[in-house]
């Protein structure tokens, strides 16, 4: 599990000054190459490049990389907790020390742009655009097909983290789709500083091209660990790109067939699924990062805050559970009913104790972080064609897809035979928020599926109040330090 780790080094010193507005940059000092000069070295050495990507991938772990030292800023992963919150499947049950309780759970900073979280998802997400739009321009610029193949591969790689990264800004910072509404502001060079704000239809246009380019890019790439960005990889954040329009389903089919079926990744099976989710290697992933003692993490991390079996928050005081209603939800046949503890009055009551875990299974044991991060697995190209194909009236195609996946759970699937319609949709809909539960997806489902929360018992908060997927306090605010330091950007969306 552990002979690849990410490259925590970077080769040239042009990286991870990135954010949004001018005064997160620093002009680079005169005794190191320019933007010039290591674009016309890696020209003929690859090797040049391939350590700033490396550098992109460890800060998507990266603690602080949201630009603060707080204990939930630590990386994608940390605001795949936020959007599990804000989707009210993951209930804040116990809070002892109150990371998430203010700001996430009771809706403070996003309801309040003077809030620290949302600058941190903001920096993180534009921090990685800046430090892609780096190596792009180095390998040529957004148009430019590079004439060495590992350059080709290392440009569709920083198109697709490009990519990924607006989207999850789309998603935070945008209540809805709106093709028209101008949202963000578009940065796909490293020149640009401040700008304004742009359509949906631009950021998606970018995010599209992007993709498009990495896919044909990424062909042949065989990567040597699944931490990198790969064709597969690129197309599965096409489909989540297009399911979010609404409009794209034909084409969210097609891409997420050819995941399932030319890449050899397969279903987690029963055994699997409470196995712990620790595991790069484990078949059904598809994108994640092979965590090792040298990456530096311990209880400022994923693990940290959701872990029992980590020297964590989650052991000392600090419970995540799923939603009381979204288990009492899952059959009490369904293998996946087994991933979280049974409610009998304990502070471990609806835990993921058997969903993630560190393999010695001591309470508040791991201490230095060697369980890996997912960021992708093949049960979302599953559910997204089942998604799609329904939306579609492609009611065979959602059926059969959707029982291929309960399979792995159930040990009858003869019901969704009879589903068809809204019925059909609202099924696959519920087992998208149950088989992803803790991975940071049901809110994109949300939002895809213009749901509405309400939240069960176990919350400490807003118990029982409808929230629609397009209320204000499920989005977040633009950070009043981009109000201040960015001449064109005086209004929130």
């Amino acid at each position: 599990m552990k002979s690849i780790h990410v490259k925590l080094a970077i080769a040239i010193p042009l990286m991870l000054l990135v954010g949004c507005g001018k005064d997160y940059l620093e002009e680079t000092p005169s005794e190191f190459l320019t933007q010039e000069q290591v674009g016309e070295a890696a020209s003929v050495n690859p090797a040049v490049i391939e350590g700033t990507i490396s550098g992109i991938y460890s800060t998507m772990f990266e603690v602080g990389s949201g630009g603060t030292t707080g204990h939930d800023d630590f990386g994608h992963k940390g605001y795949d907790i936020y959007s599990d919150f804000l989707s009210g499947d993951m209930a804040l049950s116990v809070s002892t020390y109150g990371w998430y309780r203010a700001d996430i759970t009771e809706f403070q900073a996003t309801t309040d742009y003077t809030r620290t979280r949302n600058y941190i998802v903001w920096r993180y997400y534009y921090r990685i655009v800046r430090s892609a739009n780096l190596v792009i321009d180095a390998l040529g610029g957004n148009d430019f097909v590079p004439e060495l193949e590992e350059n080709k591969y290392l440009m569709g790689q920083a198109k697709a983290i490009r990519a990924h990264s607006y989207f999850y800004l789309t998603q935070y910072f945008a209540n809805s789709y709106d093709p028209s509404a101008e949202i963000l502001p578009l940065y796909d060079d490293p020149a640009d500083l401040n700008g304004p704000k742009v359509t949906t239809s631009e950021i998606y246009a970018l995010m599209e091209k992007d993709l498009d380019d990495a896919i044909s890019l990424l062909d042949g790439f065989a990567r040597g660990s699944k931490s990198q960005v790969d064709k597969s990889v690129a197309q599965g954040i096409l489909a989540y790109v297009l399911a979010s329009k609404g409009d794209s389903h034909q084409e969210v089919m097609n891409l997420t067939e050819e995941v399932i079926n030319n890449y050899g990744y397969t279903l987690m099976s029963a055994e699997e699924i409470t196995g712990g989710f620790n595991n790069l290697n484990t078949p059904g992933w598809m994108w994640g990062v092979d965590l090792t003692v040298d990456s530096g993490l311990d209880l400022v991390s994923w693990w940290g805050q959701m872990d029992l079996f980590t020297y964590s928050y989650a052991w000392a005081g600090d419970a995540k559970a799923i939603d009381i209603d979204l288990y009492n939800a899952i059959p009490a046949n369904d293998a996946l009913k087994a991933q979280f503890s049974e409610p009998v009055g304990a502070y471990e009551d609806l835990m993921p104790l058997n969903k993630f875990y560190d393999p010695n299974r001591v309470i508040g044991g791991q201490a230095n972080i060697t369980t890996d991060y997912i960021y992708m697995r093949v049960a979302e190209m599953y559910l997204l064609h089942a998604e799609a194909a329904a939306k579609a009236g492609n009611t065979s195609a959602a059926q059969t897809m959707l029982k291929a996946l309960l399979n792995e759970r159930l040990p009858s699937t003869a019901y969704v035979d009879g589903l068809s319609g809204q019925a059909l949709l609202d099924e696959i809909y519920l087992q998208t928020r149950i088989e992803l539960w803790g991975e940071g997806k049901s809110y994109l489902s949300l939002k895809r599926n213009q749901g509405t929360v309400v939240r069960g018992a176990n919350h400490l908060s807003n118990v029982g109040v409808p929230i629609s997927y397009d209320d204000e306090r499920l989005t977040f605010e633009i950070p009043i330090s981009e109000i201040q330091n960015n001449p064109f950007i005086s209004t929130q969306n």
